[in-house]
């Protein structure tokens, strides 16, 4: 059985009730990991803070000093171009408490500026499917970060899916394939069961065959460990019919494609990250 926290006092305080910010919440609790009471929101959406209230039972508040005085590790979600004033409101609150960032974009060397010192700070990066307990998540862990603090930080996100820990340098690829990759496979399922639909199949039947099959095919991926292109062997018989679209694929240099979409997008995290 998962270890549960007992104290009432706040553990954890989210700076920014957004999405990201629910998904965690809810892992946390599903989880069991930690309580509603020992976490709380600040955030200045009333109604963002109602909602948070209403179906996780925890504490809210709109003064981010306060969530962070009251806490012990520090969840800093609020939009990117508004992390400095948090940081500059929060900084003599803070002391040597744990904070993980999930602003998109910020790097460490800036999250540390905002605060004027060297502190204990994790960038993460999860993505999408976090919102239902599958998703892929990115630590990168600043200088002076200890182990405790980073087994906290692993906890958490683990919550919300599956967690890894690499350099910074990697985010921008981390967002490229992790960040965007869901919309590419969104675009996969949609067009998938496009085809469905140009083969006679009705549409709620194709585009609920087109996304279990794409759900069934990432499990055995991770299930197996096998590669994948042993699994589309597997799959593929000589002079069959998944051959037979496996070679259209490859004339639309589909590889090429999914490719230079990952690239695509990392390029431009690189560049949003120089503004």
């Amino acid at each position: 059985m998962k270890e549960r926290q007992k104290k009432s006092k706040p553990q954890i305080a989210f700076l920014g009730a957004g999405n990201m910010a629910e998904a965690i919440i809810k892992g946390l609790i599903s989880a069991e990991l930690y309580t509603p009471e020992t976490l709380l929101a600040s955030d200045t959406s009333e109604n963002r803070l109602n909602k948070l209230r209403e179906t996780y039972k925890i504490e809210t508040t709109h003064s981010n000093p306060e969530a962070v005085r009251k806490a012990k590790c520090v969840i800093l979600g609020v939009k990117p171009h508004v992390t400095g004033a948090v940081l500059a409101e929060i900084r003599s609150e803070l002391g040597e408490k744990l904070l993980i960032s999930v602003a998109a974009g910020v790097p460490l060397i800036r999250l540390a500026a905002g605060l004027e010192r060297e502190a204990q700070i994790i960038r993460a990066m999860p993505n999408a499917p976090s919102k239902v307990l599958t998703g892929a998540t990115v630590l990168a862990p600043g200088k002076g970060v200890d182990e405790d603090h980073l087994k906290r930080a692993l906890s958490i996100f683990n919550a919300i899916g599956k967690t890894w820990v690499l350099e910074e340098s990697l985010l921008d690829a981390v967002t490229g394939l992790s960040g965007s990759g869901p919309a590419f496979a969104f675009m996969m399922i949609e067009a998938l069961a496009d085809g469905g639909v140009k083969e006679g199949l009705p549409r709620k039947i194709a585009l609920a065959l087109a996304a279990q099959t794409v759900l069934g095919s990432a499990k055995m991926v991770l299930e197996t460990g096998e590669h994948p292109a042993q699994l589309k062997d597997f799959v593929a018989s000589p002079g069959g019919t998944t051959i037979s679209g496996i070679h259209h694929l490859e004339d639309a240099n589909c590889r090429s494609a999914f490719m230079g979409a990952v690239s695509a997008a990392a390029k431009r995290s690189r560049e949003l990250g120089e503004k």
